[in-house]
């Protein structure tokens, strides 16, 4: 049976560069060695990707902390909660910043990265 997917041939993967984005969805996901964030970020600016949607993954194993740390600072996460290290992940909904999309190809495999981060306020001078 075949099914018609609209969309389907503008799939998030041709997405790089620096965006605009909102935070839509949050979730922690527990692992024994590598426990991550699952972020769903709607892309806000620039234009032309407007409205797509990007999944990605923060780690919060102890060497990923810093990066993880960075993403809640620039994106204006509660400085409290931030303080008393917790992440309230309804806390983390409708935050907006910037972020730096590349791809990292290990083992024939595409992934995605989220690379830099900057506070939402610093578009106009960053695009």
């Amino acid at each position: 049976m075949r099914r018609t997917v609209p969309g389907l041939h503008n799939s998030a993967s041709d997405l790089e560069g620096l965006f605009l984005v909102r935070v839509e969805r949050a979730g922690y996901q527990w692992h024994p060695h590598r426990p991550f964030f699952t972020l769903v970020l709607r892309v806000l600016k620039p234009d032309p990707f407007s409205g797509r949607f990007i999944s990605a993954r923060l780690y919060s194993s102890p060497r990923a902390l810093w990066k993880l740390s960075w993403f809640l600072r620039d994106f204006g996460y509660d400085p409290d909660l931030l303080g008393s290290d917790q992440v309230d992940e309804k806390a983390l909904l409708g935050l907006q910043g910037i972020v730096r999309i590349s791809y990292t190809l290990l083992g024939g495999r595409r992934f995605l990265n989220l690379e830099r981060f900057a506070p939402a306020a610093d578009w106009d001078e960053l695009s």
